[in-house]
């Protein structure tokens, strides 16, 4: 029970990635906040791993690229819980776009306040608690589009090149009791690879190492990792977690 007594938040927490570590985090102890734009799902995922792990599981709708939502979601979080161990910022956004000088400028702003503002905001506020209670750890799921974008990601590449320089800025801010640090994605096969062609996957042969995207479930022992102890000399890092994307 690496995580027994423990508070941790997971931002699109309700499916794929966010819920595999949401399950992972309860199964470990840690009572649960799972946050998302879509609170019904929310509420399903939290009575699950209620009854299946016998954790304290709350559900709280909010979208992540708002900051009055931001602010409202760790007041939430405080006047549940009075304090916060671990927090994930997993929630995140990659919309599809014709070229890139039809990016519109809604479009854009979008991906910035998913993938950017919205993480900025929760861990500033967060952090600072985390450093006045002692300590805790702070947790960014980043992308190989941070450091390898594609064309048809800029938006979001940008954002998540970003969200690794704060992982690294917030790390010296917090230190040394609180942790920051990122996992940087490759492709898995979440709900946004439905909308991947036939011919996406059977890339993944030629780019990736492994020749295969990675399974939600995958990305649970990197998490609990950074979000134990057993990373308690890391901090300010980034662990390539991609199946060898080249």
């Amino acid at each position: 029970m690496k995580l027994s007594g423990k508070v941790a938040l997971v931002t699109g927490g309700s499916r794929g990635m966010g819920k595999e570590m949401v399950r992972a985090f309860a199964a470990e102890g840690a009572d649960v906040i799972i946050a998302s734009r879509k609170k019904e799902n929310c509420d399903e995922l939290a009575d699950a791993v209620s009854e299946e792990f016998g954790v304290r599981a709350l559900p709280v709708g909010f979208n992540v690229s708002h900051w009055d939502d931001c602010d409202r979601l760790v007041q939430t979080v405080y006047d549940e819980f009075d304090r916060l161990d671990i927090l994930v910022n997993n929630a995140g956004l990659s919309p599809l776009y014709p070229s890139l000088g039809e990016v519109t400028e809604e479009l854009f702003d979008k991906v910035i306040g998913v993938n950017l503002k919205g993480p900025f905001r929760l861990t500033a506020l967060i952090g600072e608690r985390m450093v006045n209670d002692g300590g805790g750890a702070i947790l960014n799921i980043s992308s190989m589009e941070a450091w390898r974008p594609q064309p048809n990601a800029l938006p979001y590449g940008a954002a998540k090149r970003g969200l690794d320089a704060l992982t690294e800025g917030f790390s010296r801010a917090f230190g040394p009791t609180v942790r920051v640090n990122g996992i940087q994605c490759g492709a898995f096969l979440t709900d946004i690879s439905k909308a991947w062609s036939e011919q996406t996957h059977a890339s993944l042969k030629q780019t990736a190492s492994l020749e295969r995207a990675g399974n939600p479930d995958e990305i649970v022992g990197a998490a609990l990792y950074f979000c134990s102890d057993d990373s308690s000399f890391s901090t300010g890092a980034t662990l390539r977690l991609d199946g060898g994307f080249q």
